[in-house]
């Protein structure tokens, strides 16, 4: 590589280091000032611009000033995956889980990472390349294997997710999981639902065992729940399979 090349290579290094971290980056030498910090506004800008949209339970939990500082955590430690701009977004909620150093001052909420994979979840299915299940005979939903719509996701969080914000923002998480399903209709339309641990067991034991009937499943769930009374509760247990039948959740295979 010649000498040339060299310095290009090494002034566009100089710049993009400083383009993530203008704090503690100085701007490439040689380069006009004014012009560098223009490229930082739009760096810094078009990301927050990507985000701020997924996020606003977050954003408004953390305030402006926190939020902004979290970005600029972000955009100076992530390395970005992916080309599409629609997929930020999933990297940001990846890199919060994967509790980078620049987190771990404990300043943070404690559910901060569920809340934004609670904000971020709802593009997700949005953006799935999946169909509905085809319409079905719901008689057969005790007799035939019984399979979960691609565009019905169950949720399992620790923290009460769908009731944070800036006026309730709990030190400790719930007694019990919150536990919830989100589905994406033939029109694209996005709703979450609460779930009950037996419904929600449920919708798990159809992904786990893919190979048993409708009537076998309720039947293994009464045996994991210690249900005495199996008639009461295979009747009750056939309603169930009908209404998540009706909201398109599941269907037979």
């Amino acid at each position: 590589m010649d000498k040339p090349m060299i310095a290009l290579d090494a002034q566009q290094q100089a710049l993009t280091a400083y383009l993530r971290d203008p704090e503690h980056r100085a701007p490439p030498a040689g380069m006009d000032r004014a012009r560098v910090e223009i490229y930082r506004e739009l760096v810094f800008d078009n990301l927050q611009s990507l985000l701020s949209g997924t996020f606003p339970v977050l954003r408004s939990v953390l305030g402006e000033t926190e939020w902004r500082r979290l970005l600029r955590v972000f955009l100076r430690e992530h390395r970005c995956a992916t080309p599409k701009f629609g997929e930020i977004a999933g990297e940001f909620v990846a890199w919060m889980a994967s509790t980078p150093a620049g987190l771990q001052d404990g300043s943070w909420p404690a559910f901060m990472v569920e809340l934004s994979h609670y904000e971020w979840i709802e593009m997700a299915l949005q953006q799935a390349e999946a169909e509905p299940l085809p319409a079905s005979d719901p008689r057969r939903l005790l007799t035939q294997p019984l399979r979960l719509s691609p565009l019905a996701w169950p949720l399992a969080y620790v923290w009460p997710v769908q009731r944070l914000g800036p006026a309730w923002r709990p030190s400790e998480p719930g007694e019990a999981p919150t536990l919830l399903l989100i589905c994406r209709d033939a029109g694209y339309r996005v709703r979450f639902s609460e779930l009950s641990p037996l419904a929600w067991r449920l919708l798990e034991r159809i992904e786990a065992f893919p190979q048993l009937h409708g009537r076998d499943q309720l039947q293994g769930l009464a045996l994991e729940a210690g249900i005495d009374d199996l008639d009461t509760f295979l009747a009750n247990g056939q309603s169930l399979l009908r209404q998540l039948h009706n909201q398109g959740v599941i269907g037979p295979v």
